[in-house]
């Protein structure tokens, strides 16, 4: 019996909604994730992308469990002395939740090529609306 390996041409990707509404960030990226690199698929094949899109919606309404709004900290660092800048996820998920759960996907999607590959699959939206309408995509219920 041979193995099974998918070619990037033969791969059928489907659409998903994912509404974020009440999801803990972790359990909603992870999930997410592996939706990405297609591992709900039985044709997954690690060096190539079999994953499907994505649509996130109501990334304002992903709550943090445990004291993460006070204590979990953003930062990003411009390469020159005293230029840290650090963010905490209270305010961070006022003001860009679109971004922390692209940054949250994009931690645990492989870390080459292939992961920015799969992270431009990936839709992100703060309210309940979005523009992919023609594409027909599928809702999707996660795990909570």
């Amino acid at each position: 019996m041979k193995t099974f390996m998918a070619k990037k041409e033969a791969v059928e990707r489907k659409w998903y909604v994912v509404d974020a509404t009440g999801m803990p960030l972790g359990r909603l990226a992870s999930q997410v994730a592996a939706i990405l690199r297609g591992k709900n698929k039985p044709t997954f094949t690690p060096h190539v992308d079999t994953g499907d899109f994505v649509i996130v919606l109501n990334t304002d309404k992903v709550v943090l469990t445990g004291n993460k709004y006070d204590q979990k900290v953003y930062r990003r660092h411009a390469g020159m002395p005293g230029h840290l800048k650090e963010v905490k996820y209270g305010k961070l998920m006022a003001e860009k939740s679109d971004f922390a759960v692209m940054r949250a996907v994009k931690g645990m999607l492989p870390k080459n090529s292939l992961g920015r590959k799969m992270l431009t699959k990936l839709r992100v939206y703060k309210g309940g609306e979005h523009n992919h309408a023609a594409q027909q995509p599928e809702a999707l219920t996660l795990v909570k």
